[in-house]
C-alpha cells in the first residue's frame, strides 16, 4: 500500500514556503559570497602556443588537486591548467559542502560492488582525508574546514531496520532523545552518527578559489575561458590540447573534465549529467539557532532513496538541498535547467517540515540554485588511461566527490607515471564499470529509475523487480 513520506505527511502551508522564498537570489551562494569578498579573480584566456610537462584539462577540484599535487610531488614540472569558464563555477563551487571519507559512494555501495578490497578502500579513504586536511593547513586555504561528522536521520518506520543495520556494521545509531538532544528535528525516529573521523564541511568556493591560489604560488600557469576543442598526438608521442585561439603541447594530460562531454569519446557513454537544487537560509538569528539546538554543526542528511544534504555553516545559515536528482531528456547540460521554482518550492516545504518550529520565526532563504552532477552506473568515480598511457582521466563522482577528487587526482597522476602503486592495482582502478545505454534507451532506464525510486520511499523502501534487476547487473541510477 502506497503511504506518504514524513515530507508529505508534515508539509506546511503553502503561504509559508512561498514567503520564505519570495526574496531568493538565483545564485550559487557560495560563489556568491566569494565574489562579494574578493576571492574570485578572473585569470587570462590561453592565447597562442605553450609548451609543458603536464597539461590539466579542467580547473574545478579534480584538475586543482591535481596540478596541486602535481607540483608538491615533483617542483621542477611545469603544469599548465585550462579552464572553459571560470574556475570553481561548476559542482566544485555549487556543491553541499559535505567533504566524505568514502572513495566509494559510501560504504553499502562499496561493500556491494568491492566486498573483497573494502576494508582496503576504506583505510585509503580515511587516509586520503586527512591528507587533505593537511594540505589545507599546510598550503594555507582559508575555507571553514571542519571534522564535524554527520547525522542521517530516521524518518520512516522502516529506516529504523536500516539503521539497525548500520549499528550492527560497527556505525553509532541514535535513538530518539538521543537524536533532538543533537539537533531538534522533532519528527525523527533516530539517526546513524558519523564522527569526524569520516565526514567534514567546508566551503566550497573558498576551498576551489584558495587550491588555484595555492596552484599558482606553486608555479602553474592557469587559463580561464579556454575550452579545450581536442586532443592531438604530438610528433613526440605526446599531447597537444587543442582551443580556439591556442594550443598547449604536453608530455602528459590529466582530464578533469567532470559531467561535461569528455575528450575520450569512448568514455562519453560513462556519465549521464543530472541536477540537484539546493538552498541557502539567511543567518539565523539567536532565537531561532536556540529553537533547533545543532550546537556539533554536523552534516544533516536522512535515509530515504530520495535524500537531503544539509549543513549550518559557520556564520549560522543553514544550507539544504537534495532529495531528486532530475536527469533532462537526451541527457543535455544547459543553464536553463538549473532555475526550477516548483522543485525548490518543494525543497523549502521539506525543510519546514523538518523544523516546523522555524515556521513563525520570520526565517528566509537568500539564495536558490543547482548544480550538474557526473553520475556512473556505479555511483563512484571511474578511471583510466588513453592514448598509451599519455592521457589519464576521473570522473563519474555522483555526488560524493568533494574528497574523492583528490584521490583521484593522486591515482591520475600515478598512472600518468607508469607507477604501479597500492592505488593503481586496485579493481575499482583497474575496471570501470558499465557505461549508460544510448539515448532514447538512457533516458527511459533513467526516468524509469527515478520513478522507482519515489515508489520504494512511497512503499517502505521496497524496491521494485525494475530497480533490483538494475541492482543485480550492476547497471543503476541513484538519488
Amino acid at each position: 500500500m502506497k503511504h506518504e513520506t514524513f515530507y508529505e505527511r508534515n508539509a506546511p502551508d503553502a503561504t509559508v514556503v512561498a514567503e520564505s522564498l519570495e526574496g531568493a537570489k538565483f545564485a550559487p551562494y557560495w560563489l556568491d559570497a566569494a565574489s562579494a569578498a574578493g576571492l574570485r579573480v578572473r585569470r587570462p584566456r590561453l592565447e597562442g602556443h605553450r609548451s609543458t610537462d603536464l597539461v590539466v584539462v579542467g580547473g574545478g577540484f579534480t584538475g586543482l588537486w591535481t596540478a596541486v599535487l602535481a607540483k608538491r610531488r615533483d617542483p621542477a614540472r611545469r603544469v599548465v591548467l585550462l579552464e572553459a569558464s571560470r574556475i570553481g563555477w561548476a559542482a566544485s563551487g555549487r556543491n553541499g559542502g559535505w567533504v566524505d571519507a568514502s572513495i566509494t559512494h559510501g560504504p553499502i555501495n562499496g561493500r556491494t560492488r568491492w566486498p573483497d578490497e573494502y576494508p582496503t578502500l576504506e583505510r585509503l579513504g580515511y587516509e586520503n582525508l586527512d591528507a587533505m586536511e593537511r594540505d589545507i593547513q599546510e598550503l594555507g586555504i582559508a575555507c571553514d574546514w571542519e571534522r564535524v561528522g554527520a547525522l542521517s536521520l530516521v524518518l520512516e518506520e522502516h529506516q529504523l531496520e536500516w539503521a539497525a543495520e548500520a549499528g550492527a556494521a560497527g556505525e553509532t545509531v541514535l535513538d530518539h532523545d538521543e537524536t533532538v538532544t543533537r539537533i531538534n528535528a522533532p519528527g525523527a525516529l533516530g539517526a546513524v552518527a558519523v564522527s569526524g573521523r569520516g565526514v567534514a564541511t567546508v566551503d566550497p568556493a573558498k576551498l576551489v578559489f584558495g587550491l588555484a591560489e595555492a596552484a599558482e604560488r606553486l608555479g602553474v600557469e592557469i587559463y580561464e575561458r579556454s575550452p579545450v576543442r581536442r586532443l592531438e598526438r604530438a610528433a613526440d608521442g605526446g599531447v597537444i590540447a587543442v582551443t580556439k585561439r591556442g594550443a598547449v603541447a604536453a608530455s602528459h594530460a590529466a582530464l578533469a573534465t567532470n559531467v561535461f562531454p569528455s575528450l575520450i569519446k569512448r568514455n562519453r557513454l560513462m556519465t549521464v549529467p543530472v541536477y540537484d537544487y539546493v538552498l541557502m537560509t539567511a543567518p539565523l538569528t539567536t532565537e531561532q539557532r536556540a529553537l533547533i539546538g545543532w550546537e556539533g554543526r554536523e552534516g544533516l542528511g536522512d535515509m530515504a532513496n530520495q535524500f537531503h544534504y544539509s549543513q549550518l555553516t559557520k556564520d549560522g545559515r543553514i544550507l539544504w538541498g537534495g532529495y531528486d536528482a532530475v536527469y533532462k531528456p537526451g541527457g543535455r547540460i544547459k543553464a536553463e535547467y538549473e532555475d526550477d521554482p516548483e522543485i525548490h518550492a518543494k525543497l523549502a516545504s521539506h525543510f519546514f517540515s523538518l523544523f516546523p518550529q522555524l515556521i513563525d520565526t520570520g526565517l528566509t532563504f537568500t539564495h536558490r540554485w543547482a548544480g550538474v552532477i557526473d553520475t556512473s552506473t556505479r555511483f563512484a568515480a571511474f578511471y583510466g588511461t588513453a592514448r598509451r598511457g599519455r592521457v589519464a582521466y576521473a570522473a563519474g563522482f555522483t555526488g560524493l566527490g568533494v574528497a574523492t577528487v583528490r584521490f583521484a587526482a593522486e591515482v591520475m597522476l600515478d598512472l600518468l607515471s607508469g607507477e604501479e602503486t597500492e592505488r593503481t592495482q586496485l579493481d575499482m582502478v583497474r575496471h570501470k564499470g558499465i557505461p549508460f545505454p544510448p539515448e532514447p534507451a538512457a533516458t527511459v532506464g533513467i526516468q524509469l529509475s527515478r520513478w522507482s525510486l519515489d515508489q520504494a520511499d512511497h512503499h517502505e523502501g521496497r524496491r521494485n523487480l525494475f530497480l533490483r534487476t538494475m541492482d543485480a547487473v550492476g547497471l543503476g541510477f541513484d538519488s
